[in-house]
């Protein structure tokens, strides 16, 4: 039987897979900054009352397969993530202490797909990225 959460008059399961990439997808994910971003992610989504269920940091993107109350929007749910990571970057990263506007470590959009009754293949196909880019990597395509 599924795993149903409740809030008032609500009982829900409800589950997205979420890819973002670094502005102008730029390979920047790695060594220190990975470790810390996969933290930040999941007390972010804490604080939102959201839990990540499976997620992958990518050189170039980010997988995330994410349980999201009904009563907040996706849209907003990312835009969190994305904006208040981006500030935690230049605070311990770039040196900054304030001034957080104009941050810019995220490209604009992402993509969004509901899980549903698929979330083992979703959950797995996550986990499978590293196998997935480095095969992806052996050809040498110029586009």
């Amino acid at each position: 039987m599924r795993d149903y959460k409740s809030l008032a008059h609500t009982r829900w399961d409800c589950k997205y897979y979420i890819v973002f990439i670094p502005k102008k997808r730029r390979k920047v994910i790695y060594g220190n900054l990975r470790k810390f971003l996969g933290e930040i992610f999941h007390e972010l989504a804490r604080r939102k009352e959201c839990k990540i269920v499976e997620g992958h940091l990518m050189k170039d993107h980010v997988h995330i397969c994410i349980s999201i109350p009904p009563k907040l929007a996706i849209s907003h749910v990312v835009g969190y993530l994305k904006g208040k990571c981006a500030i935690e970057i230049a605070k311990n990263f770039k040196g900054k202490q304030r001034n957080f506007n104009g941050e810019h470590f995220w490209a604009g959009g992402y993509f969004v797909l509901t899980v549903g009754l698929d979330e083992e293949v979703v959950r797995k196909y996550i986990r499978d990225q590293e196998k997935n880019d480095s095969h992806r990597d052996q050809y040498d395509l110029d586009w």
